[in-house]
Parts: C-alpha cells; structure tokens; sequence
C-alpha cells in the first residue's frame, strides 16, 4: 500500500515537470518567434531546444527552474544564427538573438 503511494507520487511530480516544462517551450516559442518578426529576420526549424535547467533564485527570492532555450534565425536564408531565450518559470529573463533594426546612426562619407 506504501510503496503504490509512493510511486504515484513520484508519478504526479514526473507529470508536473513534464507539463510545467511544455509549457515553457511554448511560452519560448512565441517570444522567440515575435523577436524575430520585429527584428524582420527569418524563424528557422520553427521550434526551440532545451539547453540548460538550472535551480535559481527569483527577483521574489523564491527558488524555481530557469530554462535555457536555443533557436536559430536567419537574416537572408542563406546563413544561419543561433539565439538563447531564458525563462524564468515562464518568465522572460534574458534574450539574445535578433536585434529590431533601430534609429540610423551617422554615416561616413
């Protein structure tokens, strides 16, 4: 009777995970597709790829996963660039990729 408890526990908190981490990689999905579109580069593969799960500290100071995603965009079809997106929880902690192209800067004639 213990051990079925035991191992339906273990059970849940697989579940957890798994779901919690799913819905992760689609929040990074549509923050990696939407930073595409405003940089005006193109998404490849058309999904992301777990990298890293670490232990961290929130900004409340509670302990929770930070998830590392990887994607790749391009800017002309022809090369291919790597981006990071990390996720605390399913928020936003950092993301390195496309820039949206910003105000001209002087040139030099």
């Amino acid at each position: 009777m213990l051990s079925t408890l035991i191992v339906s526990a273990l059970a849940m908190g697989l579940l957890v995970f798994w779901f919690a981490g799913r819905a992760a990689a689609e929040t990074a999905t549509v923050i990696g597709q939407r930073a595409c579109a405003r940089a005006g580069v193109q998404w490849l593969d058309q999904s992301v790829h777990l990298l890293a799960i670490r232990v961290r500290r929130g900004p409340d100071g509670w302990l929770g996963l930070e998830r590392h995603f990887g994607f790749e965009y391009s800017t002309g079809g022809e090369d291919r660039h790597a981006g990071r997106i990390v996720l605390h929880g399913r928020q936003l902690r950092a993301l390195a990729g496309p820039m949206p192209p910003g105000p001209a800067g002087p040139t030099l004639d």
